[in-house]
């Protein structure tokens, strides 16, 4: 089989092309972030209107990766409401998910995770509105996928 040239690159290219998880708070204050494979992540401090990301990427021993998010400095380490947006990639796939431990700490503040035009989980109170622990969704791996903090556009 022979390939041309130009063709062969758009192949590398798209094996390439990988989106990033972004967390963007739109909220008033500040929120806290680690990113949990194998490893924890050190904290990082997101204040209100900023964002934060990283390229989507597989863990080697879990497989998936855990963006843990709370409302509280340190509070993965200190038993505060978590909000979970994790993700896993499946080939050209990545997978996405939404779910709270220990409680819900956006509670009352809109919720939301895109990936372009593929399924959005949606959660307009802060709480899962179909009241299950975790919604997961597929979508396109050379794509962001963005949790928004409070707003409903990405």
């Amino acid at each position: 089989m022979r390939f041309s040239i130009a063709a062969l690159s758009a192949l590398v290219a798209s094996a390439a092309a990988i989106g990033k998880a972004v967390v963007k708070n739109n909220s008033e204050s500040t929120i806290y972030v680690w990113s949990v494979g194998s490893e924890i992540s050190e904290k990082v401090a997101i204040e209100s209107g900023k964002s934060w990301s990283e390229k989507l990427h597989l863990d080697e021993k879990t497989g998936g990766i855990a963006i843990k998010i709370t409302t509280e400095d340190d509070g993965i380490f200190n038993g505060a409401a978590q909000q979970i947006f994790a993700y896993n990639l499946d080939g050209d796939k990545v997978w996405y998910d939404l779910s709270t431990v220990d409680g819900a700490p956006f509670e009352g503040t809109h919720l939301k995770v895109t990936n372009r035009r593929n399924p959005t989980i949606d959660w307009p109170e802060g709480t899962n509105p179909g009241g299950e622990f975790s919604q997961i969704k597929a979508g396109d791996a050379s794509k962001n996928v963005i949790f928004l903090v409070g707003a409903s556009e990405a």
